[in-house]
């Protein structure tokens, strides 16, 4: 059985679109980030960035894995699912993960802060992330061109993706003029585990003692 720590964030439904593609068994600890549980000691004990997602994989001695990026692999890796095994295959998947790593969510994120949250409004900021957004978002669209997902077959890379470019709005930025980056997103969007897992975590789902969950979790570092 996998702990799942997560909140309704595009980094947080990457884990849970990933456990619900492979299918594995996973109990639902939704994070509260308005309350600043992220940052309270016991969770830090099991993610030291005060960050989400989180998993725990007690089938594997209690296992802890942080960083929603390191979950996809481990996830994959575990299931062998949505992660070639070949050295080629394997590195194509990795490379357009790290370039929603290192590219789309940082740039993105800072967008949609400078266009929605800034106290101030700072066009400079706005206009430079955004800018850069869309310039990730062309480099997506002429990958696509040619291939269904982005690295041949429906993978890790597209999992990691998929929720950022689906809240582009969010940030201000259209992709109106990207036609296959607006096929990619119809089609990875229609995945029935894709839905379930955007869906996550949700009101009835929530676990209310989640607090406990969480210090029941800390112990496994103790």
């Amino acid at each position: 059985m996998i702990d799942l720590y997560t909140a309704a964030t595009p980094n947080g439904r990457k884990a849970s679109i990933m456990l619900e593609e492979i299918g594995l068994p996973y109990n639902l600890i939704h994070i509260k980030l308005h309350k600043l549980e992220q940052k309270r000691p016991e969770y830090l004990r099991l993610n030291p960035n005060g960050r989400i997602p989180t998993i725990v994989d007690h089938d594997e001695g209690d296992f802890i894995v942080f960083e929603s990026g390191a979950i996809l692999i481990y996830l994959a890796e575990k299931t062998g699912k949505y992660l070639p095994t070949d050295n080629k295959g394997r590195s194509i998947v990795i490379q357009w993960l790290m370039f929603q790593m290192a590219g789309i969510g940082p740039m993105q994120g800072q967008a949609n802060v400078f266009y929605r949250y800034a106290p101030e409004r700072i066009d400079y900021a706005i206009d430079r992330y955004q800018k850069e957004t869309k310039r990730l978002y062309t480099v997506l669209d002429t990958r696509l061109k040619d291939k269904e997902y982005l690295a041949g077959d429906y993978s890790i890379a597209d999992i990691a993706t998929y929720p950022w470019v689906l809240i582009h709005e969010w940030a201000g930025v259209t992709i109106e003029d990207r036609p296959n980056l607006m096929r990619w997103l119809n089609a990875v969007g229609k995945r029935p585990a894709v839905k379930r897992g955007m869906n996550i975590p949700k009101s009835r789902d929530i676990k209310e003692n989640s607090e406990e969950v969480i210090k029941r979790g800390a112990k496994i570092l103790v």
